[in-house]
């Protein structure tokens, strides 16, 4: 039985293809109000306003594709059992061929119905107001906004717990509850942190061990990927 590799990913595996980060220090992204954008109350105040922001990042989508990092993950399959788990909300995981995701924040290419959260579409193009599911109900972005349960975390969680090897990449570890998940792995289990800017949370503390590769994912995941294929021979 091949052993298992968690891999943690954020929004920093996905800026290296050209996708832009969630939000920097000034608590916009890409010059919107995140609470705007992001959030029931925003969705509730302009529709047209939050359905354009992810139309945006939906057409960007098709623009960008997978870099070394998401094809290195790939890789790791070659010897190990391989489970990504993501913050992002984009397809570059999945277009690099990985073959085990759980998106915890949703996915940007499909839609779900405002009446039914059972309903989900595969969605590629705009979503426009009036776009409806079967039940007659408007469509919106299958994402999971601030203040919205995180579906997939009793998945990514009970994942984790299964861990032999845990993957950190391009996330500064401060978001709850993604965060938490690493504290799901057994204490001596061996964690890769790769990121240029690690930042050590309560999970990633006493009695772990972390090992840093303070490098971006397209040179640091690589380099981690080739030493445990040549550990699992």
């Amino acid at each position: 039985m091949k052993k298992q590799v968690t891999v943690l990913t954020g929004a920093g595996i996905s800026a290296e293809s050209g996708i832009q980060t969630f939000r920097g220090a000034d608590g916009l992204w890409e010059g919107y109000d995140v609470r705007e954008v992001a959030s029931p109350e925003g969705w509730q105040k302009d529709r047209e306003l939050v359905l354009e922001f992810y139309n945006q990042r939906r057409r960007q989508l098709h623009e960008v594709d997978p870099n070394a990092a998401h094809l290195a993950l790939v890789d790791l399959e070659a010897a190990y059992d391989v489970r990504v788990i993501t913050q992002n909300i984009d397809n570059l995981h999945e277009r690099a061929g990985s073959s085990q995701i759980i998106h915890l924040h949703g996915e940007l290419f499909k839609a779900r119905s405002t009446a039914d959260e059972g309903l989900i579409y595969d969605w590629e193009k705009d979503i426009q107001v009036g776009d409806r599911c079967e039940k007659g109900s408007q469509l919106r972005p299958h994402i999971v906004w601030f203040g919205e349960m995180v579906p997939e975390i009793h998945r990514a969680a009970e994942v984790t717990t299964g861990s032999d090897v845990v993957l950190i990449v391009g996330t500064s570890m401060q978001v709850y509850p993604a965060a938490s998940l690493v504290g799901y792995a057994a204490p001596e289990v061996p964690i890769y942190y790769i990121d240029p800017n690690p930042a050590l949370s309560t999970e990633l503390g006493q009695g772990r061990d972390v090992r840093i590769v303070q490098e971006a994912a397209t040179t640091g995941v690589p380099r981690v990927v080739k030493t445990l294929l040549e550990l699992a021979g």
